[in-house]
């Protein structure tokens, strides 16, 4: 069963320090809902949950410090909401992380940390959160995906196959929870104007962030109240047009995405000559 408004809703978000997952905290603390943030960056945890309790109604904030990629301290997340509020209605799953580069230069242990991160971080939310849900029998995951979970985006493969894995876990899970008032809504958006987009090496991908945070928080409002499922947001004329032509011919998708590459590489060789 959608919720119909957040006033008193308890929400648990990861990844809450920064970025997409503080915009939503701010968001939805204005809507009177009562957060837990959680993020492994402590410091900027505790600033965050300021910034939010200025911004915010009549809502409660705590912090807990987590990895999500430690089950143990995902399930203590949980726990801490449970004691404090009595109930999880929403778990927003907004830690993640992204590094680019070539395949042949990315290691096995960088590809494990992103995928320990943007997936497992997923997962064992969902299972730490799920029996409490079970038992009101009511919850709502949203799961933070990418425009690269429905694309192939070259130099990212890495951040793609988290993304991708993160896609196909909502659908098996919808269709697992169907009937049980427990649904999910996956967020899919193109680039967003976070810290991520800015980090060294991203020069190669010819990032223009077209959506902020604060944007993307708002439409996560709108969709878990309309109890919509996918949610992806593709302002740029380029990403959306790939998003169309990937439902409908994936390997010419493919094609343009491996020759925008190249152009850029052939770009920035010509910058240095």
């Amino acid at each position: 069963m959608a919720l119909k408004d957040f006033k008193d809703a308890v929400v648990v978000i990861t990844g809450g320090a920064s970025g997409i997952g503080l915009a939503t905290a701010q968001a939805l603390s204005s809507a009177g809902a009562h957060l837990v943030l959680a993020d492994i960056n402590e410091q900027g945890l505790q600033q965050a949950a300021e910034q939010v309790k200025k911004s915010g109604t009549n809502g409660r904030v705590i912090t807990k410090r987590t990895d999500v990629t430690s089950e143990e301290q995902v399930q203590e997340l949980m726990q801490a909401a449970l004691d404090t509020y009595g109930r999880i209605d929403v778990v927003v799953t907004s830690a993640g992380i992204g590094r680019g580069g070539p395949i042949d230069m990315f290691s096995g242990q960088e590809m494990q940390t992103i995928m320990n991160i943007n997936f497992m971080g997923t997962y064992h939310c969902v299972r730490a959160a799920l029996p409490a849900m079970r038992q009101q029998q009511s919850g709502h995951f949203v799961f933070l995906s990418s425009a690269a979970g429905k694309l192939g985006v070259p130099l990212l493969s890495a951040y793609c196959a988290s993304k991708w894995a993160v896609r196909g876990f909502s659908s098996a899970l919808r269709a697992e929870f169907y009937g049980s008032g427990i649904d999910i809504t996956t967020v899919y958006p193109s680039w967003v104007d976070t810290p991520m987009t800015r980090q060294e090496g991203m020069e190669f991908m010819n990032v223009e962030a077209k959506l902020s945070a604060e944007q993307v928080a708002g439409e996560i409002l709108q969709a878990v109240l309309q109890g919509r499922h996918d949610l992806t947001l593709a302002p740029d004329e380029d990403t959306e047009k790939l998003l169309q032509i990937m439902q409908n011919n994936p390997d010419k998708a493919e094609q343009l995405a491996g020759q925008a590459l190249q152009q850029r590489l052939q770009q920035l060789a010509g910058g240095m000559a």
